[in-house]
């Protein structure tokens, strides 16, 4: 009867199972969500049905969960999905408002939904699921980096906003990671020929770093972590990798980490773009 309640969106598979399951085994009474609400075998925590996208959708999840338990501690905002490495100009408009909509967008929101009722019981944590290109950007994913950067910048001023209410917002930074999420990325819907061999090259790089990632349960026990926190940080990394690159992010010079970068995915050896045929 004294359980915290939490939601936890994306809870489907990967870093939100994950995340769920570990909130419940730390004794949270936990709502998973996904478009398609339950499925698959028993978990420990109850699925529901919800769009990030749309509003009735969201609204009609969180008043669910506030008429069977009254109260909501903990939001845990983790869905969103990646872009395969392509160039920027390979991405349509419409494909850069459809990941906004989910990643930047569908956070906006759940918080718009959660906060009046955390506001109103003087307490709440809420929980970012960002990464490590919220503060890194990668060339060849500048919209889902993107994505991240806005994520990050809306969490530092909303928790800015909130403390003084009793509710403190987070964001959780991992790198790579082995899960699911990485195999429903979406492709450039406006691919171009110059760059088929540099989306080739880059596409084998992920997924050798893929190979050797940490997997959910890394992320999942950091958010348990934050969640627990007596006096929460804004930022977390998670994982020995995602920690490093915040080091070289804060205490190297911006030529070195761009090189850095470009030498880890291979970019000083890839071939010029193909050239337009006439």
């Amino acid at each position: 009867m004294n359980s915290k309640i939490a939601i936890v969106t994306g809870a489907s598979s990967g870093i939100g199972q994950a995340a769920a399951e570990q909130l419940a085994k730390a004794g949270y009474k936990v709502y998973g969500t996904s478009r398609r609400g339950a499925q698959g075998g028993p978990r420990a925590f109850e699925m529901l049905a919800l769009d990030v996208t749309s509003d009735a959708s969201v609204a009609a999840a969180v008043n669910q969960v506030l008429q069977r338990e009254g109260r909501i501690d903990l939001l845990v905002n983790n869905a969103g999905f990646g872009v395969a490495p392509a160039a920027a100009e390979e991405s349509s408009m419409q494909l850069a408002q459809s990941i906004f909509d989910t990643n930047f967008f569908g956070m906006v929101r759940m918080v718009r939904a959660v906060v009046p009722h955390m506001r109103r019981r003087g307490s709440g944590r809420i929980i970012n699921i960002s990464s490590v290109l919220g503060f890194l950007p990668m060339p060849y994913v500048a919209l889902y980096s993107a994505s991240k950067h806005a994520m990050e910048g809306y969490s530092e001023s909303l928790d800015q906003e909130l403390r003084t209410q009793g509710i403190r917002v987070s964001l959780v930074e991992p790198a790579y990671i082995k899960s699911p999420f990485e195999a429903n990325q979406l492709r450039p819907d406006e691919a171009l020929d110059e760059y088929s061999d540099l989306r080739a090259g880059l596409e084998l790089r992920v997924k050798e770093a893929l190979e050797s990632a940490d997997g959910p349960e890394v992320v999942a026990r950091t958010v348990v972590q934050v969640a627990l926190d007596a006096s929460p940080r804004v930022r977390y990394t998670s994982g020995a990798l995602a920690g490093r690159l915040r080091l070289l992010r804060r205490f190297a010079p911006a030529a070195l980490v761009e090189a850095g970068v470009r030498k880890d995915l291979r970019l000083a050896t890839q071939p010029a773009l193909r050239p337009r045929a006439a």
